[in-house]
């Protein structure tokens, strides 16, 4: 039976120090998931899921709003905190986390730590909602992780392509992925 997962990363935000949890979206974000909205309209959704970080939910609400239905949020598709990076640039941080998935920045997660976490989640959707189509609203980096659990051509490179947002179609039969397509931009 075939399962689809939509993994949307979120729309533009606009950066604030400290409100990396309740930070929303910027005017062009809000737009996007308007657009986000009028793609997914005819996909037949079941069910969205979140992370609870403002910004992802704001993404997907309009869709949810347009399909009355409720965004369940998971705590363990929140983005991975990369810890305290001052010697590095961040895409030079997120480049080693990337090439060591074991390796974690001084109060950050290693690669390997994020993708266990937000995969648990992944794999529940698949066992308790097969057959259904979801969408998930999450973050470039953790979408990247999950995904690369699946398939390993998900990779440092593939999380430096995606945009804010990004659709991406993720069929999967029992646990197995069979194919991903990019949707939006």
């Amino acid at each position: 039976m075939e399962t689809f997962i939509y993994f949307v990363r979120h729309a533009e935000s606009v950066y604030i120090e400290g409100k990396e949890r309740s930070r929303g979206l910027s005017e062009v974000g809000k737009s996007d998931a308007l657009t986000i909205r009028d793609i997914l309209k005819d996909e037949e959704i079941d069910l969205f899921i979140s992370s609870p970080y403002e910004r992802s939910l704001a993404t997907i609400r309009p869709a949810a709003n347009e399909y009355l239905k409720d965004i369940q949020i998971e705590e363990d598709l929140r983005e991975r905190n990369i810890g305290e990076i001052q010697s590095v640039t961040f895409k030079e941080a997120k480049r080693q986390v990337y090439e060591d998935k074991q390796f974690a920045f001084p109060n950050g997660e290693s690669s390997l730590e994020a993708q266990q976490r937000a995969v648990r989640i992944v794999r529940d959707i698949l066992e308790t909602y097969e057959g259904m189509k979801i969408v998930v609203g999450t973050h470039g980096d953790i979408m990247t992780l999950m995904i690369n659990h699946f398939d390993k051509q998900f990779d440092f490179e593939f999380w430096q392509s995606t945009s804010m947002p990004d659709i991406y179609k993720v069929k999967f039969e029992e646990k197995t992925l069979i194919s991903s397509i990019r949707i939006w931009p």
